[in-house]
């Protein structure tokens, strides 16, 4: 009968996670622990709801529970490699993933965080390797095909990246973070309006998420002169980091008081036009269903 619970309650957390609701995928999992308190996987998969979260100090320490009860829980290790990818923390990401890999070398998704690595330091064949070993694990992957199709525009194989693209699509046409790759991959080689589709398609599935938003206001502007003209200075305003704002108050006050009040109003201005061109462009003039 207790089986039959933990069971149940497994199924319904990854039902949860599938759905994005983490908080409530986060009481059933302790459920589980209150079935059985000293189960790895339990608190594992608290680790990776924290994960997906963003809360990576938590992640860490429930990844670290399950480890101290089972030293090769491949989850854990997963959700360590995971944060430290996440924080950029490089040197702990190569030592974590190596070890993940010994321990579940089949996980094709470490190939495809080393190579988004080896892609940020320009070591474009490098990433090409790494992909195409997790393709060979998972071959039907939209979003690797979709990151191997930006890693071939990076290396100027045009052709082959406009058929790693359609491959992608055939694959899945609503990956969001697959589209997201393929509208890089379009701008690396000059097809705008091609990557101005799958920014809008990515925005549409994904309303909320400022990436996307950001990378859709790229998009806008690389196929647009007048959207160029228009959205530099508020792409500008909307990249700053809090601190840069915080410095920026600073500057205004010491220099000429009033300036405070302008830069809010700009700043202000900033995400709500660009929030409005978004949604304009993406869901036409109607609101939006809530």
């Amino acid at each position: 009968m207790e089986r039959e619970a933990r069971s149940r309650t497994y199924t319904a957390v990854h039902r949860l996670i599938e759905w994005r609701r983490y908080k409530e995928a986060l009481q059933e999992a302790e459920q589980l622990l209150r079935l059985e308190p000293e189960d790895p996987d339990a608190y594992a998969l608290i680790a990776r709801i924290h994960l997906h979260l963003d809360e990576y100090e938590k992640a860490l320490h429930w990844a670290g529970e399950a480890l101290q009860r089972d030293p090769e829980n491949e989850l854990a290790w997963y959700v360590r490699v995971g944060v430290y990818y996440e924080t950029k923390n490089e040197r702990m990401f190569r030592e974590t993933v190596a070890e993940a890999q010994r321990i579940d070398p089949y996980e094709s998704h470490y190939f495809f965080l080393k190579a988004n690595l080896l892609n940020q330091k320009g070591k474009y064949q490098a990433a090409k390797d790494e992909l195409l070993q997790g393709l060979e694990l998972s071959p039907e992957n939209a979003l690797y095909l979709a990151a191997l199709s930006y890693t071939e525009a990076l290396l100027r194989n045009i052709e082959e990246s406009r058929r790693l693209d359609r491959e992608a699509i055939r694959y899945d046409a609503e990956a969001p973070h697959a589209l997201l790759y393929l509208a890089w991959a379009a701008s690396q080689r000059g097809d705008y309006d091609l990557q101005e589709a799958y920014m809008k398609t990515a925005v549409r599935l994904n309303p909320e998420d400022k990436q996307f938003q950001d990378e859709y206001l790229e998009a806008l502007q690389n196929g647009h002169a007048l959207f160029r003209a228009f959205l530099w200075p508020t792409k500008f305003l909307r990249r700053l980091k809090t601190w840069q704002i915080f410095v920026a108050w600073i500057a205004a006050w010491v220099l000429f008081k009033p300036l405070v009040v302008v830069f809010i109003i700009l700043y202000v201005l900033a995400h709500w036009v660009t929030k409005g061109i978004v949604h304009v462009r993406v869901f036409g003039w109607r609101r939006r269903n809530s």
